[in-house]
């Protein structure tokens, strides 16, 4: 029971970022004080810690947050074989060859979200099949319904270490979500795990009709 507390406090961290010790009970439904106590223990063994922040009245509140080691406890596919791969890639094809990659992947991709998509007419059930598929492959995707649209919020970057080596992944997960949502939406990305975010975020409204 221990270890899946801990496993919950990190996954809550990594999905809805920095939270006190009130926050975290609350919502994992456990005392405050066993939150805090593993809380501990995670601050020990260096996988979160913590900043007093000051507010204009009473003591200042502790916000708990996962360090680069607590990061580093989630799926990364492999970083370092990743990084080999495409180095070596880059060396005997050059640019032109990443892209052929690029594009390859891309169309598996579009090919196997489009068969699963299929069927679905309305834009909020397609966009949630296209989080459930992106969760599938380790990116902790979750729905936020706003307004008329929705935000595709990704908690975790399972390609990191290719989307830092080369940005093109990132350009081609943009162009994938458009063609798999069709041309009644709009995608905009509007955080970025890259350009220093903490996740990514993408807004994705009905195309105005004319």
């Amino acid at each position: 029971m221990a270890d899946r507390t801990r496993t919950r406090l990190l996954n809550a961290l990594k999905s809805s970022g920095p939270q006190t010790a009130a926050d975290l009970a609350k919502g994992l439904n456990v005392t405050s004080v066993a939150v805090r106590q593993h809380l501990d223990g995670l601050h020990q063994d260096d996988l979160v810690d913590f900043e007093d922040i000051k507010g204009s009245v009473g003591r200042p509140k502790r916000v708990w947050d996962l360090t680069a080691a607590g990061h580093q406890q989630f799926p990364d596919n492999h970083s370092n074989l990743v990084l080999g791969l495409l180095t070596g890639l880059n060396d005997l094809f050059g640019d032109e060859g990443l892209e052929k990659l690029i594009s390859h992947r891309e169309a598996h991709s579009r090919k196997s979200y489009q068969e699963a998509i299929e069927g679905v007419s309305d834009l909020a059930g397609r966009v949630d099949k296209l989080a459930e598929l992106r969760s599938q492959e380790g990116y902790m995707a979750e729905v936020i319904a706003q307004d008329d649209g929705f935000y595709l919020v990704e908690n975790h970057c399972s390609i990191c270490a290719a989307a830092t080596a080369c940005q093109g992944f990132c350009r081609s997960e943009l162009r994938l979500f458009k063609d798999v949502l069709g041309p009644d939406v709009t995608v905009e990305r509007t955080e970025h795990q890259l350009s220093g975010d903490r996740r990514c975020v993408y807004r994705i409204e009905p195309r105005p009709q004319h």
